[in-house]
């Protein structure tokens, strides 16, 4: 029984030193690629970012939207010309763990509990 509980209390100090990533400040900038399955067809998307605006190219349909920064792993987008009311709805980023490549994020509409996950990669 002892053994037991020392095993337990030293895999609970091994996960709590373990700390995720997050240098999101590296990609608040640059130029960008995503990977994501739609109906079963990997799309790609593509798209550029400074502090204030986001240009995004998918199905070669090339949109753009301004940011406003919550903190530094959290934005919100909102398109800069929308053409409908769902269009019109702000989309919340939140960046959750970072790499040396690009970082991972969960995504979905102000207000909406439904959240989607993606990853992407800095290209530049």
């Amino acid at each position: 029984m002892k053994y037991v509980f020392s095993l337990i209390t030293s895999c609970f100090i091994l996960n709590s030193c373990y700390q995720v990533e997050q240098k999101c400040v590296d990609f608040k900038t640059g130029k960008f690629q995503m990977e994501q399955e739609l109906d079963g067809v990997k799309e790609i998307s593509v798209f550029s970012r400074d502090e204030n605006m986001q240009v995004e190219t998918f199905r070669n349909v090339t949109d753009s939207s301004k940011i406003r920064w919550i903190n530094d792993c959290e934005m919100i987008l909102e398109k800069i010309n929308p053409k409908s009311r769902i269009e019109k709805k702000g989309v919340h980023i939140k960046i959750l763990q970072t790499d040396t490549e690009g970082y991972q994020f969960e995504y979905g509409f102000v207000g909406d509990s439904q959240k989607a996950k993606g990853y992407a990669k800095k290209i530049n």
